[in-house]
């Protein structure tokens, strides 16, 4: 099997270097094994060297059994148009971290720390330049909208300048740790806002499972507006693809 494949079907070499390898003889993948690995490396590169001892039964990449945890999750957009109004930023930063926080619980991880920011477009050279971030602690860490959401507005609240043009802005979820491990505390508030929180998990599922089941969107915190697709922050999307296997407006039609 290896003297009947060409080279150019190992994974790996591609059309530059196969033509390489077949200058200097080596047609097939029986040739390429016969190499030796430290000419290989020598002329060419380490990775070429580690398929070849790989196809000579040395294990040189491992098995990633388990991805190392987050460090971070970013919910980031640029807006379709510039946007000045704090209101509107404030619909565009509830969105941001209403998503971010959606990943947090299906990832099974809370934050401690929301990081939001606000910038102008480096490329409107007539436009005054402005760009600001700012780090909200939370109490603990939690995976809550709500919480989330209201430590991103603050942050937004206290970088926001009037009289800008701003093209992009983000929420970015620090401090991630496993949600199932919780460091408690002595409950000092009242037993109503103890109740509001310990409710929080239920709320968030039924939120998730109304958004899976009637689409994303369907079901959302008041701050992120009510105009949808009309608000002015979102992303201009004129040339995307179609949503043929998801959408019966987008689905394609054949007449005979």
């Amino acid at each position: 099997m290896l003297a009947g494949t060409e080279v150019n079907e190992v994974w790996g070499v591609g059309r530059r270097i196969g033509a390489q390898l077949q200058e200097a003889g080596v047609k097939t993948i029986l040739d390429l094994v016969k190499l030796d690995p430290a000419t290989v490396k020598r002329r060419w590169s380490v990775v070429l060297e580690r398929t070849v001892r790989e196809l000579q039964g040395t294990p040189c990449l491992g098995f990633d059994d388990q991805p190392a945890p987050k460090q971070e999750i970013a919910c980031t957009r640029s807006f379709g148009h510039p946007v000045t109004d704090l209101a509107d930023l404030n619909e565009a930063i509830t969105e941001f971290a209403s998503r971010a926080s959606e990943k947090l619980r299906k990832q099974n991880i809370h934050a401690g720390q929301v990081l939001v920011f606000i910038r102008t477009s480096p490329f409107r050279q007539q436009d005054k330049q402005y760009s600001r971030s700012t780090v909200v602690p939370l109490r603990r860490p939690t995976d809550d909208s709500r919480a989330i959401c209201q430590a991103a507005l603050m942050g937004l609240a206290s970088i926001y300048q009037p009289g800008y043009r701003y093209a992009t802005a983000g929420v970015m979820l620090l401090a991630l740790s496993d949600a199932n491990f919780e460091q408690y505390e002595l409950t000092l508030e009242d037993d109503a806002a103890w109740l509001r929180e310990a409710e929080g998990p239920r709320l968030m599922h039924a939120l998730d499972a109304v958004n899976k089941r009637y689409a994303r969107g369907s079901l959302l915190l008041a701050s992120a507006g009510l105009a949808g697709d009309r608000r002015i922050w979102g992303m201009k999307q004129e040339r995307k693809t179609p949503g043929y296997t998801t959408c019966w407006a987008d689905m394609p039609i054949v007449r005979a």
